[in-house]
């Protein structure tokens, strides 16, 4: 299906220079002479990268079919990271490569949406934030208190983040999944 550029939508997949990909952010421009351009912020599914792809507002972009999933993250083994459909209760495996960063924030049970392009796995959606247990600390040292002072925690996933000196083992904290930074305590 294709459209015409102006109605283009932030979030749609699109066919772009022999990739697809999806779009980020849409910028319409009208410069003094000639027509209107939309420039278009695009991460590629192939290898990741960002790209702001510029269109005449009469040129028209393919529009490729996308399915979003909400699937349960099971466990992982070295065959790959199963996910069960909740509705259907059958069990998806994926690869490392569609992953990625997101296995630092997925434990046993947590729901995430999968997106599929043309009924293939492309990319993994996090919440926003996640809630995870410190599995290891080091206790802070008495009276740093200046400078905001951090210290490094290991949590259930694996993943290392620094936390306030307060933060002790047993402790489930809020961390921001697109920084892998701590919020907060749940």
């Amino acid at each position: 299906m294709a459209v015409v550029a102006t109605n283009l939508k932030k979030g749609q997949c699109i066919k772009y220079e022999g990739d697809r990909g999806i779009v980020l952010g849409l910028e319409h421009r009208t410069p003094g002479k000639g027509n209107a351009l939309i420039a278009a912020t695009i991460r590629s599914f192939n290898n990741g990268n960002k790209k702001t792809i510029r269109f005449a507002s009469s040129d028209k972009v393919e529009i490729v079919e996308t399915d979003r999933q909400k699937l349960e993250f099971s466990y992982t083994d070295p065959s790959g990271y199963h996910f069960m459909d909740l509705n259907t209760y059958e069990t998806v495996t994926f690869d490392e490569t569609l992953v990625g960063d997101a296995k630092d924030f997925m434990k046993e049970g947590q729901e995430v949406e999968i997106l599929f392009l043309e009924g293939e796995a492309v990319s993994i959606d996090l919440p926003s934030n996640v809630e995870l247990l410190v599995t290891e600390s080091s206790e802070g040292i008495k009276g740093d208190t200046a400078n905001n002072p951090t210290k490094p925690a290991t949590l259930e996933t694996g993943i290392t983040v620094q936390v306030p000196l307060f933060v002790k083992e047993g402790d489930v904290l809020k961390i921001n999944t697109a920084d892998g930074s701590y919020v907060g305590r749940a």
